[in-house]
């Protein structure tokens, strides 16, 4: 089943795909870019490769991770109650009676995040975040025995959240996932239009969807040590605060004005003729876009650019409120900017001399 858009999007982060067990969410991609590109392949690792091939040697690499926020078990107690720990940069104070699914290869089963009632809590208890030790799964078991019919140690588990459209025309886009199922369903689109468009481009055009981004940035090492790309394009989901009451350097980027091209963060420093490239892009065909103002974050760039010989990198992300938890919120007018930004900038780079 094709899907595409807003459809498409939702397909794919409503999969079961935290860091460390992407494969349902490979599989779907897989499935989707059946017989639209020279060659797709899964690596050891985890990563998917989708090849578009070009008329020189020169290699560029398009990279989205398809890892997401979640949880690992790591302990069931007599009771059945399931501890925890988190898989990514999750705040405390999101996790709180928040449903979740949990599970493996052969079993999938819902639960609650919950911890001791407020009515149990002491007075100074009550205004401080319960950190997520003391927090546990309740998957309605009543003892070990019971919770291990369905779940062992190791298992995963994500968040389980409705994936809702709202807003003006339905332009506004909530659920868990985006980060960065979002760069996974651009991509997907991306090769689409190519083919459809009978493009041919100077360059042999790698599509990497990685694996473990949200804890240590793995799957992209060794996807670009695979690879050996000149320049890289990393699509990205980035932490944005556009909400009443914040200044406007600290709202990083707005939600609704186009794509995010970062100068800077945690990890990177962008390659600044590759940057201008982007906005020059941008303006040249009236696409929206805008420039991070702030530095903060990383992302599968940090290992990517400083591979093998080194690697020109810009990072074209979607701004998005409410980042690693159940209700992230982003704009289909970013997205759409997005893909039509990427696909404007293969049509018009050049080979690397």
């Amino acid at each position: 089943m094709r899907l595409q858009g807003i459809e498409l999007l939702e397909y794919l982060c409503q999969k079961f795909g935290p860091t460390g067990f992407e494969n349902e969410v490979a599989d779907a991609i897989i499935e989707q870019l059946e017989d639209n590109c020279d060659k797709i392949v899964k690596d050891t690792f985890g990563n998917v490769y989708a090849l578009i091939k070009g008329e020189s040697g020169d290699r560029v690499m398009i990279s989205s991770h398809m890892d997401e926020v979640g949880f690992m078990i790591t302990d069931i107690d007599s009771d059945g109650y399931i501890k925890f720990a988190n898989l990514g940069g999750i705040d405390p104070k999101v996790l709180y009676g928040k449903q979740v699914i949990l599970g493996n290869e052969k079993t999938k089963i819902n639960g609650v995040i919950a911890a001791k009632a407020i009515h149990h809590k002491n007075r100074e208890d009550r205004f401080t975040v319960t950190p997520i030790k003391e927090m546990y799964i309740d998957i309605g078991a009543k003892d070990a025995d019971e919770a291990k019919q369905y779940v062992d140690i190791g298992d995963f588990g994500v968040f389980n959240s409705d994936f809702v459209f709202f807003g003006t025309d339905n332009k506004y886009a909530k659920g868990k996932a985006i980060d960065d199922r979002a760069g996974c369903c651009a991509m997907i689109e991306i090769i689409r239009k190519i083919r459809e468009n009978g493009i041919s481009l100077p360059f042999d055009t790698y599509f990497c969807f990685t694996v473990r981004e949200e804890v240590g940035l793995s799957g992209a090492r060794v996807a670009a040590e695979k690879v050996k790309p000149s320049r890289a394009i990393i699509l990205e989901s980035t932490a944005i605060g556009d909400i009443a009451g914040a200044p406007a350097h600290k709202r990083v980027a707005d939600v609704g004005s186009g794509g995010v091209i970062s100068l800077m963060d945690r990890s990177t420093i962008y390659n600044a003729e590759f940057v201008n490239f982007t906005l020059d892009t941008a303006k040249n065909n009236d696409i929206k876009a805008q420039v991070k103002r702030y530095v903060s974050g990383g992302n599968d760039a940090g290992h990517i650019h400083k591979s093998g010989k080194g690697v020109k990198c810009v990072a074209i992300s979607m701004g998005t409120r409410y980042l690693h938890s159940p209700a992230c919120v982003a704009s289909m007018d970013d997205y759409e900017s997005i893909r039509e930004l990427v696909f404007a900038m293969l049509k018009n780079m050049k080979a690397e001399v």
